[in-house]
């Protein structure tokens, strides 16, 4: 049966341009992928009934998938599925899909043509007292599209929206809320929920409601959905819903979506799911002692008064006050390229490297500087790139400003920067700030929640950087000092 539908499946692709699609944020689950999404369900076959939910269903590859892993272990209750779809393109595969489905299995379906997010009453759940909650097995490909935080779905959902959402964490949220207890939810979604102030609420609403049991990492981000073009760093994720953590999360990892490579790794619960409600993906032990050891410090960035923030400038939208070479009343605009060899070298004949303005809003006080770079590629070594900069070599300017794809923390001393330094230039910081983050965005509200040492510890590295090379391996030599 899945065969089939997966082949009716690939007709639909070859036949709709690619574009269209996207429009949607629509991309189809390959027939492996479907498999082992379906394989983590740990399913109660003493059931007389089992409810299933495909929000999203496309063409009904993951519905399909679950009834069929049903059937081969043996399951012989009665099987209903539920399928949300909007797009009317996609619907006569869907209904002659799940119409197989019936067929073969004498599967009941039903096939609800809204929007899953705006149709469901969502405000008033509760986690105990819900007439909404109606599935046993819920299993998503979520469409991957951010919306306008006004737009329809975001309003439906208040409750885990900050600024701008994404549609996948929003039918999440909401497949949360449908899921009946004890059950459970597996989706392939992006990783960028794991951290950061955008998906702040949604986190606290999953974890209030929530385990995770379950984690799958993909290491080729274009391997996951083949000939989509989807550059998202994806996963697959299966929690369950209950107060009643599991000791341990398994993390599997594979190179591509056929699975032939699966590695595993079995992680403490709070290694992972942290008490900021950050979640670590790890995929190794190397990863949980890099944990364990960071999480050692007790301090954070703001609470020694050195929080990191965003550049000011974004440069396309003040053109006026941008300048080629410096003039009388104009002063240094710092840019990620102004990174060399962990320290800020200005000028470099770049454009628009001078501003000119007395707009305080546009200007920062002059003085010691830790420059990050906001973005680097993937193939890069590195994701955490930074750069000294000290008051004392650039004395004859008032102020400074940053452009807006640069980082930086305001040092009190130079032995602070060079300190900090130390830190985030370390291969640890480096490999800790990329379990917690698959993006190649260095966020600042991360960086703000990870632990340091004590201030004092700091000082005293940066007095010891001082009279050595900037380099990683100096940087290691003196951080491992003060971790054992």
């Amino acid at each position: 049966m899945l065969n089939e539908v997966i082949e009716n499946t690939e007709r639909f692709i070859a036949s709709v341009p690619k574009a269209k699609r996207k429009k949607y944020g629509q991309f189809f689950t390959n027939s492996t992928t479907a498999k082992f999404m379906a394989s983590l369900f740990c399913f109660d076959l003493s059931k007389q009934k089992i409810e299933i939910l495909d929000a999203g269903a496309g063409t009904g590859i993951l519905a399909a998938a679950v009834v069929q892993k049903l059937y081969e272990l043996g399951y012989v209750g009665k099987i209903y599925v539920t399928c949300y779809e909007t797009d009317e393109l996609v619907m006569p595969l869907l209904e002659e899909n799940m119409a197989l489905c019936n067929k073969l299995h004498n599967v009941s379906y039903t096939i609800k043509r809204e929007n899953y997010v705006t149709s469901q009453n969502f405000s008033n759940s509760t986690f105990f007292n819900n007439e909404d909650y109606q599935y046993d097995y819920i299993i998503g490909n979520p469409p991957y599209m951010k919306i306008a935080k006004d737009a329809a779905e975001a309003l439906a959902i208040p409750e885990v929206c900050y600024g701008a959402p994404n549609l996948y964490f929003l039918f999440w949220a909401m497949g949360v809320h449908n899921l009946k207890k004890e059950q459970e939810l597996v989706y392939i979604i992006p990783r960028s929920w794991t951290s950061g102030a955008y998906f702040r609420k949604f986190r606290e609403y999953l974890f209030d409601n929530c385990v995770i049991t379950d984690i799958h990492l993909f290491e080729s981000r274009d391997k996951v959905f083949e000939g989509e073009s989807v550059l998202q760093e994806t996963m697959i994720i299966k929690v369950k819903k209950t107060s009643i953590a599991p000791h341990s999360i398994s993390i599997t990892s594979s190179s591509t979506s056929e699975f032939n490579d699966i590695r595993s790794f079995c992680a403490p619960y709070e290694t992972v799911v942290a008490k900021n409600r950050f979640v670590y993906l790890v995929t190794n032990k190397e990863d949980a002692d890099i944990l364990h050891t960071i999480n050692h410090f007790h301090k954070t960035l703001p609470e020694i008064n050195l929080k990191m923030q965003t550049g000011i400038i974004v440069d396309f939208r003040t053109r006026e006050v941008l300048r080629n070479e410096i003039e009388d009343g104009a002063y240094p605009l710092l840019y990620s390229q102004h990174i060399k060899d962990g320290k800020v070298v200005w000028p470099l004949g770049k454009d628009g490297e001078v501003i000119k303005t007395d707009k305080k809003s546009y200007l920062q006080e002059n003085g010691d500087f830790l420059i990050v770079k906001r973005f680097t590629s993937k193939e890069e070594p590195r994701r955490l790139q930074c750069g000294i900069y000290l008051k004392k070599k650039y004395d004859k300017f008032k102020y400074i400003s940053t452009q807006n794809k640069v980082n930086f923390i305001k040092c009190d001393s130079p032995c602070v920067t060079y300190g900090l330094y130390v830190l985030l230039n370390s291969t640890l910081y480096d490999c800790y700030y990329r379990i917690l983050n698959g993006s190649t965005q260095v966020n600042s509200t991360e960086i703000n929640q990870m632990p340091i040492p004590e201030r004092q510890v700091i000082e005293e590295m940066g007095k010891e950087l001082m009279h050595h090379e900037l380099s990683v391996a100096n940087c290691n030599k003196i951080l491992n000092k003060w971790i054992n």
